[in-house]
């Protein structure tokens, strides 16, 4: 299937997306920051150099795109146009996660996965519930995403949408 836009039209697109600062990786750091959790962004001494870290806590949270991370939800699909530099593009980026993942976990750091999908059609405080109760259990890893497989804490999807509060902090949700 060939382009429907021009090459330049395309190179530009693409050179227009960002890798670190996202639209949901902001709305998460707000929402937590804004229930008085305190972090550092992209530590370049980690491995993956993570999106959000907590050292307080000893737990990194990555904040991935469904399509650049290969997340089997209603927002990933391959391309068309040129499949097979796709698949492989978003093979490496998967093993590289995995990769970082498991490197942070031999350092002794919580690893935390919500995938861009998590972040819409919830009201962003009922994901920050969520993310605020990992932070604060002791969970090794947690992945929150809609694709079925459950989330952090073993929350359902239709749990993240009821919303709750933030337990062990001492506070309710929202609260400083």
């Amino acid at each position: 299937m060939a382009d429907v836009v021009s090459k330049a039209v395309r190179s530009r697109m693409m050179s227009g997306i960002r890798s670190r600062d996202t639209k949901p990786e902001v709305l998460l750091r707000s929402a937590l920051h804004a229930r008085g959790f305190r972090f550092r962004i992209h530590r370049k001494d980690l491995p993956g150099r993570p999106d959000i870290v907590l050292p307080k806590h000893r737990a990194v949270i990555q904040v991935h795109g469904c399509f650049w991370h290969g997340h089997q939800c209603q927002l990933f699909k391959y391309p068309a146009t040129n499949p097979e530099f796709w698949r492989q593009k978003i093979g490496q980026n998967q093993v590289r996660d995995q990769r970082s993942e498991e490197a942070l976990l031999a350092l002794g750091w919580r690893v935390l996965t919500v995938w861009e999908c998590a972040t819409r059609g919830v009201e962003r405080a009922t994901l920050a519930d969520a993310v605020c109760q990992w932070i604060v259990s002791s969970e090794e890893r947690g992945e929150l995403g809609k694709n079925g497989t459950g989330t952090a804490s073993g929350r359902t999807d239709e749990d993240l949408r009821e919303g709750g509060r933030c337990q062990g902090t001492g506070q309710t949700a929202g609260a400083k």
